[in-house]
């Protein structure tokens, strides 16, 4: 009798980092790698420069901390500005600027959606997750982020941007594993960028049809004054 398949901690915290270099590469243009060795650590933190935390329920309960040091927070977010094409002027300089945080939040939730995407069509379990929040740290302090978890564990990854910065991702989640009993299709991931694409395509249609009707109503009447 074949071995049911097992997914471990592991294999959930490679998904995660999967998210994270899938979705800050592509929105940054940065190419983002992470460590092949993985680091068993006994509590998550939030430390130095600017970071934070996502909790996870539903499915399994975890918890999420990214810790980015100023240099590669502030590499991925002018990379990402700059790849949306804002100009040098209109991009912060500073790790404290609000901007920073509201932008590098909003990839965080980015990242989120996405690993919550793979865990719904992978393990057939749904997760559910407070909206992320990005925020600078003051050196002098230290913040343990501390959630209710019956076995939990621990992991840290390194994370290294195009310019050799650093930042860390570090999950802790109850000791759980997902035992397939079959075999069942993984649907393929969507796009966003094709539902946009399809939408504006399928509302262009829509919106030349009424134009050509009215038009044909148009030659109509003036036939018509013709006595034709």
């Amino acid at each position: 009798m074949a071995k049911n398949k097992v997914v471990s901690t592991e294999d959930i915290l490679s998904t995660l980092c999967h998210s994270v270099t899938e979705v800050l590469s592509s929105a940054s243009g940065n190419q983002i790698s992470y460590s092949a060795m993985v680091q068993k650590i006994t509590r998550t933190c939030m430390r130095p420069d600017i970071g934070c935390f996502v909790l996870f329920d539903g499915g399994f309960t975890g918890l999420v901390v990214t810790n980015f040091t100023a240099q590669a927070a502030m590499e991925v977010y002018q990379d990402y500005m700059r790849n949306m094409g804002m100009p040098e002027s209109e991009i912060a300089q500073s790790h404290l600027s609000d901007d920073v945080s509201n932008v590098m939040g909003e990839l965080m939730n980015q990242i989120v959606g996405d690993f919550t995407g793979k865990v719904r069509e992978q393990l057939h379990t749904s997760i559910t997750q407070n909206q992320p929040k990005m925020m600078a740290i003051n050196k002098q302090v230290q913040i343990s982020v501390d959630t209710t978890m019956d076995r939990p564990q621990a992991r840290r990854v390194t994370f290294t941007t195009q310019g050799q910065n650093i930042f860390y991702l570090e999950l802790a989640m109850d000791k759980t594993e997902f035992i397939k009993l079959h075999d069942f299709d993984i649907s393929e991931a969507v796009d966003p960028d094709d539902i946009i694409a399809n939408q504006n395509a399928t509302s262009g249609k829509a919106t030349k049809q009424p134009a050509q009707t009215q038009e044909d109503a148009a030659d109509d009447d003036f036939m018509a004054e013709l006595g034709l």
